[in-house]
């Protein structure tokens, strides 16, 4: 019975909110892709004809969005690279689950080797299972 409360290990705090944060980072990059996208379908509607006497906008304004969602997702994913990196060097074990506690029970976290990437540089892909 003892193995299976290993994920409760203080020594992993540190690991589990690495991954917390990876987590948190990966879904506010999902939803700024969605929103991404949404802007894109409404920017390519067709606007209403306006009414004849309607105020143009000033000389040199332009929709933002565009370029605040990129900065957005540019800082996402460097972040999200500073993560994993962190996250890979607190690892204890490579090609093997580590038990970790993200608030409700065990979940898993794992460095394992790119089977396509060189012998004597290997690259590893960061999977969670939660």
């Amino acid at each position: 019975m003892a193995s299976n409360l290993d994920y409760l290990d203080p020594n992993l705090l540190p690991l589990e909110e690495k991954v917390t944060a990876y987590l948190a980072a990966e879904e506010e990059l999902r939803q700024l892709h969605v929103a991404a996208v949404s802007h894109q379908a409404e920017a390519a509607q067709p606007a209403p004809d306006p009414a004849p006497f309607e105020q143009r906008p000033p000389t040199g304004s332009f929709d933002q969005t565009t370029d605040e969602q990129a900065q957005q997702r540019d800082n996402l994913q460097t972040t999200l690279a500073a993560l994993r990196q962190d996250i890979l060097a607190l690892l204890p074990t490579r090609d093997e689950w580590v038990k970790v506690n993200l608030g409700y029970g065990p979940s898993r976290v794992g460095a394992f080797r790119d089977e396509t990437s060189p012998a004597d540089a290997p690259n590893y892909i960061l999977r969670v299972v939660h």
